[in-house]
C-alpha cells in the first residue's frame, strides 16, 4: 500500500509543477495537497478497510491531474490519467476502476451513492466548512478570469457562493457534519451580511447620484468650474512661457555685460560692436515684452450699492472690493446670492474678463517670441558677416 501510494505522490508532484498552467491559483498541487490531508482525516473517522483507504487516498492524489490538459471535462481527464498511470504500476484493474469512480465523485453536481465517495466529495469540498474560505474563494475567482473561463465582480462572487453554500453544496460524512458545518454556516452568514451591507450602500449611492443628476444646476456650476479651471491653467501656461524667456535674456544679457562688451574698446575688436547692438536690443525687447505679458493691471478696488443694486459690478474678482471694508463687501455678497441670475451673471463675467486677459497675454507672447526668434536669426547672420568682413581686411 504504501509503495503505491509513495509513488503516486510522486507523480502527481512532478506532474503538477512541471505541467499544470500558472494560472490555476486554486486548483493547483497544494489543493491537492490539502484535499489528500482532508482524506486520510476522515479515513481515520471510518474503519473501511485497508485497501479501500488506499483506493480513496490514489483517488484523492490523483483527482485533478487532468487540469494538466484543460479545465473542461477534467474529471474524465484525470480519470484517463489516473487509468494509464496505475496501469503502468501494475495495478489490479478492478481497483483501477473503484479509483475513476472515486474521481468521477468530485464532480460539481455528482451525488454520492456510498461512503467513499462521500469521504472524496466532503475531502474536495472542505474548504467551504474552513475559517479561510474567503482567501480560498478569491483565488478561485481570479482563477477563472485568468483562465477567461469566467469573469465576476465582487459583488457577483458573492451572491455565487452564498448559492453554493446556502443551496447547492452540502456535506455527507457525519465528521464533515459535525467539525466543518458549523463554519460553514458562519462563513455563509458573513457572505449574506456583506451583501446586504453593499445593497445599502449601493442603494444610497445610487439616490445621490440621481439627486444630483436631476438638480438642473448641476450641469451649470460643472460648465464654469471646468471652463474656470481651463482658462487658470492656461493663465499658468502663459505666465510660466513668459519667465522662461525673461530668464533666458537675462542670463545672455549677463553673459554679454561680462564677457563680449568688456572686449569691445579694443580696436580689434570693433567689428562686433554692431552684432552685440543687434543681440542686446533684441533681448531687451524680449524682457519688456515678457514684463508686459505678466504684468497685473491695477484696478480701483471698490464699488457703490447702487453698483450692486444695479449688478454692474462683478464682485467675484478681487480687484473690484479690495479696497472695500468688509461690512460693505459682506454686504454685497449676501445681495447677490440672493439673486441665482446675478450669481450666474457674475461668474459670465469672470470669465469673460479672463479670456481678454489670456488673449492679451497669448498675443505678447507671440511677439515676443517672434521677435526673440529674430533677434537670434539676425545677431548669427550679423556676427557671421561681421567676421568675415573683418578677415577679409585683415
Amino acid at each position: 500500500m504504501l509503495d503505491i501510494i509513495k509513488d503516486t505522490e510522486e507523480y502527481v508532484v512532478d506532474l503538477l509543477t512541471a505541467q499544470l498552467n500558472a494560472n490555476y491559483l486554486y486548483h493547483n498541487l497544494r489543493h491537492t495537497q490539502r484535499v489528500v490531508k482532508i482524506t486520510k482525516e476522515l479515513l481515520e473517522a471510518y474503519d473501511l478497510g485497508e485497501k479501500e483507504n488506499e483506493i480513496i487516498t490514489l483517488a484523492a492524489w490523483l483527482h485533478d491531474t487532468g487540469y494538466t490538459q484543460g479545465y473542461e471535462n477534467h474529471e474524465k481527464k484525470s480519470a484517463a490519467i489516473a487509468s494509464q498511470f496505475l496501469t503502468e504500476k501494475k495495478y489490479a484493474a478492478h481497483d483501477i476502476q473503484k479509483v475513476q469512480q472515486l474521481i468521477m465523485a468530485t464532480h460539481r453536481n455528482h451525488t454520492p451513492t456510498n461512503l467513499s465517495e462521500d469521504i472524496i466529495k466532503d475531502a474536495d469540498t472542505s474548504h467551504l466548512g474552513s475559517s479561510n474560505y474567503t482567501e480560498t474563494a478569491e483565488l478561485l475567482r481570479e482563477e477563472l478570469f485568468l483562465l477567461g473561463i469566467a469573469e465576476f465582480t465582487p459583488q457577483e462572487w458573492d451572491q455565487e457562493n452564498i448559492n453554493m453554500l446556502g443551496s447547492e453544496h452540502r456535506f455527507y460524512t457525519g465528521h464533515a457534519k459535525k467539525y466543518w458545518q458549523e463554519t460553514k454556516n458562519k462563513n455563509l452568514k458573513k457572505l449574506i451580511k456583506k451583501e446586504a451591507k453593499l445593497k445599502s450602500t449601493a442603494s444610497k449611492e445610487k439616490l445621490k447620484v440621481k439627486l444630483k443628476n436631476e438638480s438642473p444646476e448641476r450641469g451649470i456650476q460643472t460648465m464654469f468650474r471646468v471652463a474656470m479651471q481651463n482658462h487658470l491653467k492656461l493663465s499658468d501656461i502663459a505666465d510660466t512661457k513668459a519667465n522662461i524667456l525673461l530668464s533666458v535674456n537675462a542670463i545672455i544679457i549677463s553673459l554679454l555685460l561680462t564677457n563680449l562688451i568688456p572686449k569691445l574698446d579694443s580696436p580689434k575688436n570693433e567689428f562686433l560692436i554692431y552684432p552685440t547692438s543687434i543681440f542686446i536690443l533684441f533681448s531687451v525687447v524680449s524682457m519688456i515684452m515678457s514684463i508686459m505679458a505678466t504684468r497685473p493691471n491695477i484696478t480701483r478696488g471698490e464699488f457703490t450699492k447702487e453698483d450692486v443694486k444695479q449688478k454692474k459690478v462683478n464682485l467675484l474678482f478681487f480687484g473690484n472690493f479690495h479696497k472695500m471694508e468688509l461690512p460693505d463687501f459682506e454686504w454685497a455678497i449676501q445681495e447677490m446670492i440672493k439673486d441665482q441670475s446675478y450669481v450666474y451673471n457674475s461668474l459670465t463675467k469672470d470669465l469673460y474678463f479672463l479670456g481678454l486677459v489670456l488673449d492679451r497675454k497669448y498675443k505678447l507672447l507671440r511677439w515676443t517670441y517672434t521677435i526673440f526668434m529674430i533677434g537670434m536669426i539676425l545677431s548669427v547672420v550679423a556676427f557671421f558677416l561681421s567676421f568675415n568682413y573683418h578677415m577679409s581686411l585683415a
